[in-house]
């Protein structure tokens, strides 16, 4: 089969919903689908509910292989879903091994945050480099490494938890153990504890005139720009894309995080860099689950 012809199909595994796509290698998407998680998300029940999807969307058994986010870590290898947060008994589940015996076709897994990367990085807002980084704001704070084209998971497959780095070692404790993560500054949880609202009502009533709602995106922006700092020293990208639900609002935190940035980072560290909001929403996961199912098939690069 030649590559023009090569279909995959990319899953992004979620604590309510499962979404589904078969793509080509181009990245058209050929048919997509999205089901509810079964709840409780055993291993077995999402095993189950995969493989009926996975029959749905991909009918006539066009797809070569599988590529799927999970909301945890990874092994290197891909092959193993280590944890899986806010799923029901998920421990070091051989979840690829065990979709391949019940599809016989070439099953990966990632990250669900290293999926969104691959896909930003594949038609998104990162199609135009070759070394970026991703933050999905979201719930919780995860990233994505791209390096020469490359998708840097680290020798354990663990790598790039960039929302876990320290921000303020006094800070809130954090659920990896840490405290005063980037994740305990920036992400929704962040919001409602310091603001008892939902992120969405905190954008609106800053965009009214409220004082403190203002004064709070500002404090965001100050401890993004501080995280993203560290980051860009430390990789010195050509691009930081931004995704996730609080993405949305970065009009009013996104100045105050580019003002740190200028501030903490030497140019030499920061030249040429872009900041930009990811593109592809929520359908990134599925997309770069898709792309890491390619990979897997053709050996290609990101």
């Amino acid at each position: 089969m030649t590559e023009a012809l090569v279909q995959v199909i990319g899953v992004d595994l979620g604590g309510t919903a499962i979404k589904l796509g078969r793509f080509t290698a181009a990245g058209e998407c050929v048919q997509s689908l999205t089901v509810a998680t079964p709840q409780p998300a055993t291993p077995r029940a999402v095993l189950a509910t995969m493989v009926d999807a996975i029959a749905q969307v991909d009918p006539d058994r066009a797809a070569i292989a599988i590529g799927i986010g999970t909301p945890g870590p990874a092994d290197a290898a891909g092959r193993i879903a280590r944890v899986a947060i806010n799923l029901a008994g998920w421990q070091d589940v051989p979840l690829a091994d065990w979709l391949e015996a019940e599809t016989e076709r070439t099953v990966v897994l990632a990250n669900d945050a290293n999926c969104a990367g691959l896909g930003e990085a594949w038609l998104g807002a990162g199609r135009h480099f070759q070394d970026m980084i991703l933050l999905t704001l979201g719930t919780g704070v995860g990233g994505a490494v791209i390096l020469n084209g490359e998708l840097f998971v680290g020798h354990r497959g663990a790598a790039g938890e960039l929302g876990l780095i320290t921000i303020n070692p006094e800070g809130p404790p954090c659920n990896s153990g840490n405290r005063g993560s980037l994740e305990q500054h920036c992400s929704v949880q962040a919001v409602r504890r310091e603001m008892g609202c939902e992120p969405g009502e905190l954008a609106q009533r800053a965009r009214e005139g409220d004082a403190s709602a203002i004064a709070y995106w500002q404090t965001y922006g100050h401890y993004l720009g501080a995280g993203l700092a560290s980051l860009i020293y430390i990789l010195t990208p050509q691009a930081v894309l931004l995704g996730g639900g609080m993405s949305a609002g970065a009009d009013l935190f996104l100045p105050a995080a580019i003002a740190e940035i200028e501030q903490r980072v030497l140019p030499s560290s920061r030249e040429g860099i872009e900041i930009l909001i990811a593109e592809l929403g929520n359908q990134a996961g599925m997309v770069g689950a898709a792309r890491l199912a390619l990979q897997a098939a053709c050996s290609l690069p990101v």
